[in-house]
């Protein structure tokens, strides 16, 4: 647990507890167009506690964030979303640091994900924090648009 002080208001960067399960289902709506189920969310938060991470800002779920570890040395960023009131406050670069580092210090070599081809602001944010184009994943998403593959080596 990390705490930031942005904007005079105390961000801090935690695992989450199942009771912040409804604030994440609730950023996903209003984030996604294809949201992952609670079910699944419930599976990644039991399977990958310390990977799932939530920005709390002032007793409020702000921001989320799913990595997970695959092959003892990749790592992998399954969804990251900022409550929209929140957007546009690093919560998402606090978050994303936050996993990189954790990531880096249990080995991880390389950390990949995939960002709608449409989303040019994400993918902006991410190249800037150093993440490099690696493909196109054509029909990726449920509703067929693709996915551009990133990825940040660490070493």
């Amino acid at each position: 647990m990390r705490d930031f002080v942005v904007a005079q208001q105390v961000i801090t960067i935690r695992e989450v507890k199942a009771e912040d399960l409804k604030s994440v289902m609730s950023i996903q709506y209003k984030c996604f167009k294809d949201p992952y189920p609670l079910s699944l969310i419930r599976r990644l938060h039991i399977m990958h506690p310390d990977g799932f991470i939530v920005a709390d800002v002032g007793g409020i779920v702000a921001g989320y964030l799913i990595g997970v570890i695959r092959w003892s040395n990749i790592g992998h960023v399954l969804a990251i979303a900022v409550e929209p009131a929140f957007q546009r406050q690093r919560l998402g670069t606090l978050l994303m640091n936050y996993i990189i580092d954790l990531f880096r210090k249990k080995g991880v070599k390389l950390v990949r994900l995939e960002v709608r081809k449409s989303n040019l602001g994400a993918q902006q944010f991410y190249k800037k924090l150093g993440f490099l184009e690696r493909g196109e994943m054509p029909f990726y998403y449920e509703d067929g648009e693709s996915a551009i593959a990133m990825e940040l080596p660490l070493e």
